[in-house]
């Protein structure tokens, strides 16, 4: 007996767009970030976007013995307070800030950033909105924009999520250089107030006003004067052309930019073995934010200056007699600062001779 063949139904082609990645989206993004991108730029930059690669002409007549930076990185836990609230257009000035605020420290120039966004699935209008902040926070630091990419992954992250990371390139002559060997005993400590909790500690930040307190992002806040969700939105600060225009108008030893680790944390690792630098608490009143996350949460002391900046953004170190005019211009920046300590030699610290740290914070904040 002949075998019965069943003819089988014809199956529809496999397709990318019904994998979950749809090129035309992609490329309708494009065309949405071009204008935003485009506002986000300098002399140096060659070509436009859509090429392999992007082209930025180092003018090597303005320098000597140019030495380039980089820096790479993301805005965190952040992005759940902005995919909550479905408002896009900041944590792109957040990532920016975190990437330039680095390659300042050194005394480098940050001259251009690229990005890196991956999404469950590409929404044109969320794309541009996210490039909207990112070019936003490169005109604030006085960078271009050099192009970057965006990578649809279906399957691996949902429909709505996406992160963000951008690495950022600079340029500083050799001899201009900053860092721990320029620090001296008896420099002044400035700290640059933030704008709040800036882009660190929003794990333990969401854990505690929305987990523990079950604080709604839309509910009025008294302390803060408006929604927890604007509250923590809140954009942070960039200091890059602050920190610049100390550098030219002042002598500046150093500067430690206060993220993931706090002001101890980060402050010490641009002291010189040998030197402390003594700031006093009492010398700023940290924002409402970080006393509602400490109280709320029974957050030890300890754990709120491991983890937040408590206030305080940036630090740059000066010598003593520069301390005036580096105040002075930074209030013509309209950029809150203050004289909040200074470094002396270690010997001279007062505690165990076995255990004084690179950093020693004392006294309290007021009313915190």
């Amino acid at each position: 007996m002949e075998p019965v063949v069943t003819a089988q139904p014809e199956m529809s082609s496999a397709t990318y767009a019904a994998a979950g990645v749809s090129i035309s989206a992609g490329d309708e993004a494009v065309e949405r970030l071009k204008p935003w991108a485009a506002k986000a730029t300098r002399p140096e930059v060659m070509g436009g976007l859509g090429g392999f690669a992007g082209l930025f002409k180092l003018r090597l007549d303005r320098w000597r013995e140019p030495v380039i930076a980089s820096s790479t990185d993301g805005v965190g836990t952040k992005i759940a307070i902005a995919q909550a609230l479905d408002i896009h257009d900041t944590v792109g000035i957040d990532l920016v800030a975190m990437v330039v605020d680095d390659l300042v420290v050194c005394g480098a120039e940050p001259m251009f950033l690229q990005d890196y966004i991956a999404v469950g699935k590409v929404v044109p209008e969320r794309i541009a909105e996210l490039v909207k902040g990112i070019s936003t926070g490169c005109v604030q630091a006085g960078c271009a924009l050099l192009g970057g990419e965006t990578a649809e992954h279906p399957g691996m992250m949902a429909a709505t999520d996406y992160d963000l990371s951008a690495t950022g390139v600079g340029v500083v002559e050799e001899d201009a250089l900053l860092g721990p060997d320029r620090v001296r005993p008896g420099d002044a400590v400035i700290a640059l107030g933030s704008s709040g909790l800036h882009s660190n500690g929003y794990s333990l930040a969401r854990h505690v006003l929305l987990d523990i307190a079950r604080v709604p992002l839309s509910g009025h806040v008294e302390e803060f004067g408006r929604s927890l969700g604007e509250e923590l939105l809140e954009p942070t600060r960039i200091y890059a052309k602050d920190c610049l225009a100390l550098i030219a108008e002042t002598e500046v030893r150093t500067f430690a930019h206060v993220t993931g680790g706090g002001l101890a944390g980060n402050l010490s690792r641009v002291m010189p073995e040998g030197l402390t630098a003594v700031v006093d608490r009492g010398t700023w009143t940290p924002s409402p934010v970080f006393s509602m996350i400490q109280q709320r949460g029974r957050v030890g002391r300890d754990e709120m200056e491991q983890t937040f900046n408590m206030g305080v953004g940036m630090v740059a170190v000066v010598a003593a007699e520069e301390a005036d005019r580096a105040l002075a211009v930074l209030t013509a920046r309209h950029v809150p600062a203050w004289v909040a300590g200074e470094v002396r030699r270690t010997p001279d610290v007062v505690g165990d001779d076995e255990n004084r740290p690179a950093v020693l914070l004392t006294g309290e904040h007021p009313r915190f």
